[in-house]
């Protein structure tokens, strides 16, 4: 019981911090936990897509908290820039692809930036990551 909550809670703190700035190994997690077989497959999708989720519209949080204090967007890293005029050109679409490396995050923090609404940035964030996982609990299991 006390391992199957470790390994559990483990996916959910992985799926966290590969979705920040942090880096994580998420989907190596999730892959073996898929081939252990001891867990259904939607319960592992399920959490790994909630932590990688949470973590996400963490950074979303902090985007939007940095727009209140710094308004200008020059004083932002390079590929934060061009995340901005990726979202500005796109709108919330784009937080469909939050789930690639590096400049996922970068998305999360322009999207929260940009004052993109927590509603539909949530639904497009938690689709492409759930899509993402889906994928590779296809692909592996």
């Amino acid at each position: 019981m006390l391992e199957s909550i470790t390994e559990l809670l483990g996916l959910f703190t992985s799926a966290f911090m590969s979705s920040t700035v942090a880096p994580g190994g998420s989907e190596v997690v999730l892959i073996l936990l898929i081939n252990q077989g001891h867990y259904p497959v939607g319960q592992l999708l399920f959490i790994a897509t909630f932590g990688n989720t949470l973590g996400a519209m963490t950074t979303w949080g902090l985007g939007a908290l940095a727009a209140k204090k710094i308004p200008i967007a020059t004083l932002l890293p390079v590929n934060q820039q061009k995340a901005l005029s990726i979202i500005r050109k796109n709108g919330v679409w784009t937080l469909l692809f939050t789930w690639l490396p590096v400049l996922g995050d970068a998305l999360c923090f322009a999207g929260g930036w940009l004052k993109l609404s927590f509603w539909p940035a949530l639904f497009m964030i938690t689709l492409g990551k759930l899509v993402r996982y889906f994928a590779i609990a296809w692909v592996f299991n």
